[in-house]
């Protein structure tokens, strides 16, 4: 076991791992608001670059032409009013888009909310849509370049492998099956290989782990040493638990129109978090660790007898057996 399994005769090495990523896309929108748009990378892929992740937009809402002024707040509970005095001035909560100014306007042509000085009109996110604004973002691929490192061993390589040529990696989709070893995935592939639906997850947003294992055995040539790839979901999907799923985040873009003033695109961003995490372990034979497994094995066969003894002895149902077997009394003479 110790040996053949654990090979106890290897001295270890945790890997040191670092990641690029790029990501590749585009697709068209059509809607009353926004009219015909395209999306590319620099639309979607916020921000452009992180440290072992990258972040996919698939769904948004927007709120065009926010300026800072007077406008009614959101109705709620807090925010509806009939009259002034059901406004405080200076009043702001932890959900407010706004401070209060102290009067009530009209909302719409039924209901009445408190005034507020915000960036108006304030974002309003009760109605997420569906399908997803993005949808077609599962034909989006990722390029994943990882460079591994053991340092005690000096032994380094990446997923790129050498037999990997600029042709193949250009038309090259990854593929459990067929292309193992191509470092280029479909987003829509990632998501379904860990057991989720896409279009499902686009629209709230999620975690996905992009999982590489370095798992070399550095007494064998070099080229045995090679990635394996798995997915899992991160963020936790669960039936019973509905409050807060997802993952989104706001951003906003700023710009001045031609009399100087303010003026920001408001985007409350839904979409996918890829987390590649790298794992792994080399091995490479060193006498020290041999040594250590040999010695400590011949003490474990010493201690045999004494195990072996106290289970015969005393456990088994024929130990008066063996004990009359295994000790032979004799008369004391000298008595």
């Amino acid at each position: 076991w110790v040996f053949l399994w654990e090979k106890g005769y290897q001295e270890t090495d945790s890997v040191v791992s670092s990641v690029i990523t790029k990501v590749k896309g585009v697709t068209l929108t059509n809607t009353s608001t926004l009219g015909a748009r395209l999306w590319d990378v620099a639309d979607y892929v916020i921000p452009p670059q992180e440290e072992n992740t990258v972040f996919v937009m698939t769904n948004v809402i927007l709120t065009l032409n926010q300026r800072q002024g007077h406008c009614p707040e959101l109705p709620d509970d807090k925010t509806e009013c009939k009259a002034k005095n059901d406004c405080i001035p200076g009043y702001v909560s932890t959900h407010s888009n706004g401070i209060q100014t102290g009067e009530c306007v009209p909302y719409n042509s039924s209901i009445k909310t408190c005034e507020v000085f915000a960036w108006c009109p304030v974002e309003d996110d009760y109605h997420i849509p569906k399908p997803a604004f993005l949808k077609e973002a599962e034909n989006f691929t990722i390029l994943v370049k990882n460079n591994i490192w053991y340092p005690k061993f000096n032994f380094s390589k990446r997923n790129i492998l050498p037999t990997v040529n600029s042709t193949y990696l250009k038309n090259c989709i990854y593929d459990a099956q067929t292309d193992p070893f191509c470092p280029i995935f479909r987003l829509g592939k990632i998501v379904e290989a860990a057991g989720q639906d896409f279009q499902e997850m686009a629209v709230e947003g999620g975690v996905m782990a992009l999982q590489i294992n370095w798992d070399c055995n550095l007494d064998r040539a070099a080229s045995h040493c090679v990635p394996k790839y798995s997915f899992r979901r991160l963020d936790n999907k669960d039936s019973a638990h509905t409050v807060s799923p997802g993952y989104n985040f706001r951003f906003a873009k700023y710009y001045q129109d031609s009399n100087g003033t303010e003026s920001r695109t408001l985007a409350k961003a839904y979409g996918i978090r890829f987390d590649i995490l790298v794992f792994g372990k080399a091995g490479k034979f060193d006498v020290i660790p041999t040594m250590i497994n040999i010695g400590s094995g011949l003490a474990l066969f010493g201690m045999a007898t004494v195990l072996c003894d106290i289970v015969v002895l005393y456990c088994m149902k024929k130990r008066y057996y063996y004990r009359e077997k295994k000790y032979k009394y004799v008369e004391d003479y000298e008595l």
